[in-house]
């Protein structure tokens, strides 16, 4: 870790903990319940494998978390009380910026995959029918490799995600960019406003359709209102 404040503060104590780079993120993801290595790297898939090993040790050192398996294929990440302790300070960092970082400067960080594993983590499967659900994103202003994203919903509530066609019959096309989608995640837009104004095209499953607002779930810091 970086050399220390050399403060006495609670506040200085805790920031040599906290304040490392992609530190505060990596704990949004541990809080949000990802405890493997693949999994945390999904949530934070610009931040380099050495160094999440490397973020990982130190919360580890610092009494964070605990590692628990042998090997990395096979090993989790679990918060400790300390580390569960920090669920506030996260939130309380996401509700922050939600109120008081301008929109448009949120929606120039775009990223398809981010996106999808949020989505595909919030989604409110009990509107969906008791069956698989296959909804098809197609980002239209993306690169072919990152353009068509598959939500897979089983009939037994677990959701998988895919960016590679996963061969089932897809009941609900949806095609947009990825600012329209990013922006109806975050709670800035909706649904019904974006197809009304045609950025947003649903094709396929009326029901599926019909109740998108609702089983596509949306960020935690959506409900907060902007004050900027």
């Amino acid at each position: 870790m970086q050399a220390g404040y050399k403060q006495f503060c609670p506040v200085a104590m805790a920031s040599e903990v906290l304040c490392t780079r992609w530190t505060i993120v990596l704990l949004r993801e541990l809080v949000a319940g990802s405890n493997r290595f693949n999994d945390l790297r999904r949530g934070v898939p610009r931040m380099s494998p050495a160094l999440l090993s490397r973020r990982l040790k130190e919360l580890e050192a610092a009494g964070v978390l605990e590692r628990r398996g042998n090997g990395k294929a096979h090993a989790e990440y679990h918060l400790t009380k300390a580390g569960q302790d920090l669920r506030g300070v996260v939130e309380a960092i996401g509700v922050w910026g939600q109120r008081w970082v301008e929109a448009d400067l949120s929606l120039d960080n775009l990223d398809a995959s981010l996106l999808m594993w949020d989505m595909r983590r919030s989604l409110n499967v009990d509107p969906l029918p008791d069956r698989r659900s296959v909804i098809e994103f197609h980002y239209e202003d993306q690169p072919t490799s990152r353009r068509s994203w598959w939500l897979i919903v089983e009939a037994d509530g677990h959701v998988d995600l895919c960016s590679v066609d996963p061969g089932f019959e897809v009941d609900l096309f949806a095609t947009t960019d990825l600012r329209t989608m990013t922006s109806i995640w975050m709670g800035l837009s909706k649904v019904k406003a974006e197809r009304q104004s045609k950025t947003l095209h649903l094709e396929g499953d009326t029901g599926l359709a019909k109740h998108m607002q609702t089983w596509l779930g949306l960020s935690p810091f959506a409900v907060e209102k902007k004050k900027v």
